[in-house]
């Protein structure tokens, strides 16, 4: 892939939004940040507990962290590493650890059986029981092919089966420019089934799939391709036949659905790891575009419904999930040293 594409892939600045769609926030109500420990960053997902509790974390140092409503602070919930030594890894930043502390992405709990569900860019699908701990190691590969960059999931509500995504089989997350860079399609869209423990390849030969998320009927669940601009309809009944869902003016990030069943997707500008370089782009989409889109929230046929307009301010300056979570958004980074707050 030629470097214009990943300065399109890391600094896309859209033009003009549809004075038919609203923004979120138009006339913000409220706007707050929960700060993590020291020296850690990088809530990628936000989850919430099968009692509304939380929101739980993975961060940096390869821990997922709970918040403590009453005492305002986070506390150690789980990991990920069966090795992890907490004196090296704890308030670590450097990535060249990560396979060894561990980096949680995707998060996700059963709501039947509350246990949180867990895609580690280094050590696969794993679970952990709702008293936390030392995470259960599910899956690592698929077809005899490694993960290489576990990266997030979804849980059907009935069956149990888990949806998730492999970025590459190439390339870890700590090198995630090379996905960029050399063109790879090598990414795949996984299910995992609790019943025989095993995993099944529902789709390969994708560019850096990102976020995964069911529909609220369980028919059909969206996609995020990074790399593309693209999310993808990947329907689940009968073959799973593939269509562009919609096409959007930056880098899918991870992707959620609310209790309406529509879909809020996370949309990373970059302006968080690398400041200071904004280009305009002219990029064709199906999408009304904003000054600063951060985030879209589509309805089940593709339909905008909200845009999050960031305003190029540093609070939401590299958005990687929105989680709408009592009519509240709650706002994962990769990047950032918090996770934000916005309140209806």
């Amino acid at each position: 892939m030629k470097l214009s594409l990943l300065f399109l892939f890391l600094f896309q600045f859209p033009h003009f939004l549809s004075s038919q769609t609203p923004s979120i926030l138009d006339g913000l109500k409220s706007y707050s940040q929960l700060d993590l420990p020291y020296s850690v960053f990088g809530s990628e997902s936000a989850a919430f507990d099968c009692h509304g509790k939380g929101p739980y974390v993975g961060v940096s140092d390869g821990r997922i962290l709970k918040w403590h409503p009453t005492n305002k602070h986070w506390i150690d919930f789980a990991v990920t590493s069966p090795h992890r030594d907490k004196k090296v890894c704890d308030g670590l930043t450097d990535e060249s650890m990560e396979s060894m502390c561990g980096r949680p992405l995707g998060l996700k709990f059963n709501n039947v059986t509350c246990d949180l569900y867990i895609a580690d860019a280094y050590f696969g699908l794993l679970v952990v029981g709702p008293g936390g701990g030392v995470a259960k190691q599910l899956a690592t590969s698929a077809e005899g092919v490694p993960f290489r960059f576990t990266n997030a999931l979804d849980i059907h509500p009935q069956t149990g089966e888990v949806y998730f995504t492999d970025s590459s089989i190439l390339f870890q997350r700590r090198v995630y420019l090379s996905i960029i860079l050399s063109g790879d399609r090598t990414g795949r869209l996984l299910k995992y089934v609790p019943s025989s423990q095993r995993v099944y390849v529902m789709v390969k030969g994708l560019a850096f799939p990102n976020g995964v998320a069911l529909s609220k009927d369980n028919s059909f669940l969206l996609l995020a391709e990074s790399t593309t601009f693209k999310v993808l309809k990947v329907s689940l009944r009968g073959r799973n036949t593939i269509q562009t869902f919609a096409e959007v003016p930056r880098s899918p990030d991870n992707i959620k659905s609310n209790s309406k069943g529509e879909f809020w997707v996370a949309l990373n500008s970059g302006r968080g790891r690398i400041n200071g370089f904004e280009k305009e782009r002219e990029v064709e989409t199906t999408v009304p575009w904003t000054t600063d889109p951060v985030a879209i929230k589509f309805d089940s046929e593709g339909k905008v419904v909200e845009v999050l307009d960031g305003g190029y301010g540093t609070q939401l300056n590299s958005v990687s999930e929105v989680e709408e979570h009592d009519g509240s958004l709650w706002i994962g980074s990769a990047v950032q040293p918090y996770i934000a707050l916005i309140k209806p």
